[in-house]
């Protein structure tokens, strides 16, 4: 796993053999990050990394320059392997929260310019982040959500919808207000 750009471009970075996270590999991670460089503003971005797994995607929206990312991952491992992560890097600015990412949506006060969920593509309830997301009202106004999920989800009916993207195995599908 490596970062693809900005501050930390080409740091390789080595999960414990314990993580049983699915890392967005780094072909779809990159073309996620070239869709959102045309779609928004990353740099002084407040992103939300919801199922957070490696933090790859973390450590991403940090090198490009984001304000602030908040890492929701429920796994202690995972957690603690971030949260070290982040520490061995210097990034002071990223934020790893345990919790469960349903109750912390429901929870929330902040809002956000970008959140990013990537949920097990076998996780019960996924397909309703979209909706729990924008009822809690967490994205600004000009709020960019990504959900990363598996080619059995299609979004392409809701009218919040307004891109969706494929790199093999990976699909994204991107939201705004």
């Amino acid at each position: 796993m490596r970062i693809i750009s900005g501050k930390f471009k080409g740091r390789i970075i080595t999960p414990p053999n314990n993580l049983r996270a699915r890392p967005t590999t780094d072909f779809a991670k990159e073309n996620l990050f070239n869709v959102l460089a045309n779609a928004c503003e990353l740099e002084n971005a407040e992103v939300l990394d919801l199922f957070s797994g490696t933090g790859s995607i973390s450590f991403e929206f940090i090198s490009r320059g984001a304000l602030s990312v908040t890492s929701v991952e429920l796994n202690t491992v995972h957690y603690n392997f971030i949260k070290s992560t982040a520490v061995k890097l210097g990034m002071d600015n990223l934020y790893p929260v345990k919790a469960n990412a349903f109750l912390y949506i429901k929870s929330c006060k902040r809002k956000f310019d970008i959140i990013f969920a990537d949920p097990p593509y076998d996780l019960n309830g996924s397909e309703t982040l979209p909706d729990l997301i924008f009822e809690n009202e967490l994205l600004n106004e000009e709020g960019i959500l990504i959900m990363e999920h598996s080619k059995n989800i299609n979004y392409s009916k809701d009218i919040r919808c307004f891109d969706t993207r494929s790199y093999g195995s990976v699909n994204f599908s991107f939201f705004k207000k």
